[in-house]
């Protein structure tokens, strides 16, 4: 196994699936162990069999679907939105410098604060309702988007530029260039966007929900029920990672010479024959 050694080696899917597969069952092998030898209390870290049965009871008995699919229209819904402002404005200040230098100063330091600082603001603000909800979320990722798209559009090879002005292209074609040139790698950046919105849209949830994966967490946590708090924790992992493969997926359908080129493998050596 020469890649264990080797510096950015590649290593065959089949070796990618066997080593996540592993990496897991120690996890799970260290969480037995822990709980089994009672070093935690079990509020701390309740037993893997009773969580697999929360697991269970949260599919039966507490939506554990409509939570989950509550919580992706509040993402999908500030997603929306950041797209719809970052995209076009980014682009805009991509492509002029006067546009950046105003606004990057109040873009930089806000994605630098740290949300859940705001909350209360936008409590204040917006209510505690739906409107909160996504209001917040979009704050905690248009800012991210933002910058995105900036940094892409000024990775743009100037001299694409220069050919569009020669062939006669205006403001609005050369715009429309940087836009399809930056949009694949700004496209790839939603995954993290995504992310960043699952991070989120938990701390939104536990004000005044009553629906989304964040209330039925909170909704556990407050009778004590560790187990169903776990159980939670788990469902949004797994939702959170489908629909990144989701993104992954049509990513690689609709830009498709952005996937890296999978590694060959290694032609035989011709045996040598004495002479």
């Amino acid at each position: 196994m020469p890649f264990l050694s080797t510096i950015r080696k590649p290593i065959s899917r089949r070796w990618q699936v066997a080593s996540g597969f592993a990496a897991w069952a120690v996890v799970v092998a260290v969480w037995f162990a822990v709980t089994r030898g009672q070093l935690l209390p079990p509020l701390a870290l309740p037993d893997p069999a009773g969580v697999v049965a929360a697991a269970a009871r949260l599919w039966t008995e507490y939506d554990l679907l409509g939570n989950v699919f509550q919580s992706w229209w509040r993402i999908a819904q500030a997603f929306l939105w950041s797209a719809l402002v970052a995209v076009p404005l980014g682009l805009l200040m991509g492509g002029f410098p006067w546009l950046y230098h105003l606004v990057n100063p109040i873009a930089a330091p806000m994605r630098g604060m740290p949300i859940t600082a705001f909350l209360p603001a936008f409590i204040a603000l917006l209510g505690m309702d739906e409107a909160m909800k996504v209001g917040f979320l979009v704050f905690g990722m248009l800012f991210y988007l933002l910058a995105v798209v900036v940094d892409e559009v000024n990775k743009v090879d100037d001299a694409l530029l220069e050919t569009a002005y020669t062939l006669g292209a205006r403001t609005h074609h050369v715009l429309w260039l940087l836009f399809r040139a930056s949009f694949p790698a700004v496209f790839g950046s939603f995954r993290i966007l995504y992310d960043i919105g699952w991070t989120y849209v938990i701390l939104a949830e536990m004000v005044n929900a009553r629906k989304g994966v964040g209330y039925m967490v909170e909704a556990a946590r407050k009778v004590l029920d560790f187990e169903r708090v776990y159980a939670g924790i788990i469902a949004i992992g797994v939702a959170a990672f489908l629909f990144r493969w989701l993104l992954t997926a049509l990513e690689n359908r609709l830009f498709p010479w952005q996937r890296p080129a999978r590694p060959q493998p290694e032609p035989a050596k011709a045996p040598q024959h004495g002479s």
